[in-house]
Formats: C-alpha cells, structure tokens, sequence
C-alpha cells in the first residue's frame, strides 16, 4: 500500500507503544503520516501530554475533544457519544487509506466505530488479549471485529482473534510493540532517575500504578485501599506513584493516591505523565512493579523486573514467572511485595524468556503494511474454525 496512514491516540501509555511505529511510518516515502490525538492527551487534569507529541517530532493534523470533567459511567457512555461525532469530521478532511488503533480503550473504540461507518480499513495492534475485570476485554473484542488488520503481540492472542472470525490471512502475530522501546531506547542511569524522582541513587523504591477495575468499581476501590494500608506497612521503601486513566470512578484512587503522598512526602512521588523514557527507565530500576496496569505484564518481565499484579483486572493475559498475582487483602499484598523485593527472586526474574517478541515489533508492521493491497470494501466473511 502507499498512501495516509491515520495513527490514533487518546492516552500517554497508548502514545508511548505507539511512538516507534509512528516514527517508523514518518520515514517511510510511500506512506504519509497523520496523527490524530484526543481523550486523555487533551486535558490538562491528565497532563496535556500532546505537548510530549509535538516535542517528539510528530505533527498533529487533528485534535478531537471528547472526554468530560466528570467520571461516571454515564460520562464515559457519553464521551464516546462525543468522540464518534468529532472523528466523522476529523475522517472526512483527512481521508487516510489506513487508520491505525492499539489497544482497548473506549476512546479508541470510538474511533474504530467511526472508522468503520466511514470505509477506513483500520489495523488493530494488541487484540485478542483478555482483561476479564474491566469494561477494555469487550472493547477490544468489539475493535477486532470493526478492524480489517489485525497485529498482535503473541501466537496465543493470534489464535483467539482467528477465533474471533478474523481470517488467518490478515492476522499477523508481530509481539508486543512496547518491547520495541526497551530495546531502542537509551535509557537513563539509576542516578540520572532517581535524581529526577527527588530521591538518593542508593534508595530502594516500588513503581505502583493502579488502574479502576471498570466491571467491578467497588471491589477495586477495595484493592486499592488494601494496596494503601500494605504499603504503609512497608517503611522501608519508596514509592512512585504514576496517576490512573480517565476511566469511570479513576478521581477516588487519584484522591487516595494525593493524600498519601501529602501525608508521606519523603517517602512518595506521584506523576500525572513521565513520559515513556522516564517511565521505562524509573522501571529499570525499580525494586518491583506493584499494581494492575499491563505493563507489570508486559513491560516488566523484559527489563527483568518483578511484578505484584493486584486482583483480576489483567486476569486472562499470558503470566510469567516473574509476575505474583496477589489477591486484594492488605496482608496477601504485603507478603507479595516482600516475596517479590527478595534478592533470590529478583535474581530468578532476570534470567526468564518471555513470549512477547524480540523487539521488533514496528519494524515487522512496516514490512507487512508495504506489501498489503488494500481493500476495496471492509466487506468480511466470517471464518469459522
């Protein structure tokens, strides 16, 4: 194919795996790329992080507003209501050949959705993976179906978007693109980091990020608050604590993450947005990952990192070894999180293979994107097994 490539993007996370194949396409003469930004990037309660964009290099073609102030379930219901109607006129002037999504959130499915009624062949990275907790499992589901390309980060989820109805012929298993920025990206020195979170370079420190359990608000409230009591029980250790998304109920935990952090200030930082540098490299150094967030799946286990992934919210991904699934009660979390900082353990999570891909990723997109024939209809036939 030649031609505009649309790549969207509503969150910093989603931005940051996105960033080496965005960079990939810029390079490419026969492609142009357009970058459509909206959601989370937009606001300034979550960091405006579409300055970050613009500071990489990319130039922006559209902006779509679409998230409201507030976070309930009738908001976010709406903000997708909101975000259809902005991507018609945002597809309408830009007219790409391809538009390209990552992921599971409802911005993105709105933006799938939009594509979809308007004739845009869209090629979907990280389907046929499970997030059985969350409101995201049967957003993705509903993205791979309106996709016509699907891109995926390990066999096992090749399989499942096959099941899905999807047509071996344009599901292609590529791994994780985040391992693409691990293996790319210098990282910064433990001093260069740790100077960057206010702390000493000798200091031991836990990178907590916990998400909203969307199917289940009142049990990851729950969670959360457990994750609190535990991680008072351990004085010992700092924390880092990096914001949730803008999903349903995410102000409570962002309010219980303030006040802990107010209330420990020599001991807790929190972030709206590091950026995927300092994420990455705060990671690297990092005693252990503590949370529900997919990159303690991820991200994680190929800097060799333990994991303590509280609850179900990741609940049907592929578990490596260096992952300790926690239950919700504060001593369950405590004991976790002292399994996982113990050097023995630590030792054994830096030796372990992961399924995720060599780190490549972007590099395998490209290749396949400039042999395809596009569509002349998003007509599909089912395929059955």
């Amino acid at each position: 194919m030649k031609g505009k490539i649309c790549v969207f993007t509503g969150s910093r996370a989603e931005y940051g795996l996105l960033y080496p194949l965005m960079r990939q396409i810029k390079m490419i003469k026969q492609f142009r790329l357009q970058v459509l930004v909206s959601g989370m990037h937009l606001s300034s309660q979550y960091g405006s992080t579409y300055h970050q964009i613009e500071k990489d290099g990319f130039r922006i073609e559209e902006k779509v507003e679409m998230l409201l102030s507030s976070d309930t379930d009738v908001a976010v219901t709406k903000s997708v209501g909101l975000g259809i109607i902005g991507f018609a006129d945002a597809l309408a002037k830009l007219k790409p050949e391809l538009a390209v999504i990552l992921g599971d959130r409802f911005e993105a499915f709105a933006f799938a959705t939009a594509c979809y009624l308007n004739g845009v062949p869209v090629a979907h990275l990280h389907g046929g993976e499970l997030t059985e907790a969350a409101s995201d499992d049967g957003l993705r589901h509903a993205i791979t179906k309106l996709a016509y390309y699907h891109f995926t980060s390990a066999e096992q989820y090749r399989q499942r978007v096959i099941q899905l109805g999807e047509c071996p012929e344009r599901v292609f298993n590529v791994g994780a693109i985040g391992i693409d920025n691990i293996r790319e990206m210098k990282l910064m020195s433990r001093q260069q980091i740790t100077s960057y979170l206010g702390f000493n370079s000798n200091d031991h420190y836990l990178l907590v990020t916990f998400h909203p359990v969307t199917l289940s608000q009142e049990e990851g409230t729950l969670q959360f608050r457990s994750l609190i009591t535990a991680l008072k029980k351990i004085k010992d250790l700092k924390v880092v604590f990096t914001m949730p998304n803008a999903d349903a109920n995410n102000r409570l935990i962002s309010g219980l993450v303030t006040d802990f952090s107010k209330s420990n200030p020599d001991r807790v930082v929190t972030f709206t947005s590091m950026g995927q540098l300092r994420y990455l490299s705060a990671m690297k150094y990092c005693s252990a990952v503590v949370g529900n967030s997919s990159s303690g799946i991820i991200e994680a286990p190929a800097l060799g990192i333990p994991t303590v992934n509280i609850g179900e919210r990741q609940a049907g991904r592929i578990f490596v070894n260096s992952i300790i699934q926690s239950g919700y009660h504060t001593e369950e979390i405590k004991r976790s999180i002292l399994k996982a900082i113990n050097p023995d353990f630590s030792k054994k999570c830096k030796k372990q293979e992961i399924p995720y891909g060599d780190g490549t990723a972007a590099k395998k997109i490209i290749r396949i994107l400039t042999g395809l024939k596009l569509p002349g209809s998003l007509k599909k036939s089912f395929y059955d097994l």
